[in-house]
């Protein structure tokens, strides 16, 4: 396989190189985030070793530009960052395996080969509705190319009505779809949320594109 392998460390990054040649596989390397992704963007690769702590551009934004442009080649995070939160991280922004350093050779490259394995997953299309356009993989919104700042809640109620345009949705259809049974809350609670995300989306100039059907529920048509 071809393998691009981002590391900041001269030492590791060298050793990391020459066994990955040594079992015959073809391996560039990269320095830092940026090399990083002119390497990507110049040739194709079977798999991609990415540290997390890197200068200019670290491995998180990385993956996120790297998933951002449609690119599914597989990547292992290879990182010294051993918390939950930061595998989780990784992983949310589209790493397909997270192994942490210490490591064994013989692991990094068995990770390698089962990566390499498995079938090409399918990208989640984006949503779209005019300028306002929500990845589902990322869980991020953007109207004409800007973030749109909304809480986990908000993006999950745009999501949502989305995914069902044209279906008007209950109170209660959007709370079971928005919170777990264990919840305590009332499903009120969904219009709290729905008077935020309407306000956040006219502040960022998309207007109102959910509408209220007086007792039916709600909907994007």
């Amino acid at each position: 396989m071809r393998v691009l392998l981002v590391e900041d460390s001269a030492v590791l990054g060298q050793t990391l190189h020459d066994h990955l040649e040594r079992a015959g596989h073809a391996c560039d390397l990269a320095c830092d985030g940026q090399q990083a992704l002119a390497h990507l963007h110049a040739h194709a690769y079977d798999a991609v070793v990415l540290d997390l702590m890197l200068p200019r551009l670290d491995g998180f934004a990385v993956l996120e530009r790297l998933r951002a442009g449609g690119d599914a080649v597989p990547v292992l995070v290879l990182s010294a960052r051993d918390q939950v939160a930061d595998r989780v991280r990784a992983l949310d922004a589209g790493a397909d395996d997270y192994l942490v350093k210490p490591f064994a050779l013989d692991e990094l490259l068995a990770r390698l080969r089962a990566l390499v394995r498995r079938p090409p997953r399918a990208q989640p299309p984006l949503l779209r509705l005019g300028a306002i356009e929500l990845d589902p993989r990322l869980r991020l919104a953007r109207h004409a190319g800007r973030d749109l700042d909304l809480s986990p809640k908000e993006y999950a109620l745009l999501e949502v009505l989305l995914r069902d345009r044209g279906h008007v949705l209950s109170r209660a259809q959007l709370f079971e779809r928005l919170y777990d049974h264990g919840s305590d809350a009332s499903d009120k609670v969904v219009e709290v949320i729905l008077s935020t995300l309407r306000a956040k989306l006219a502040r960022a100039g998309a207007g109102n594109p959910i509408q209220t059907r007086r007792g039916f529920g709600y909907t994007i048509p």
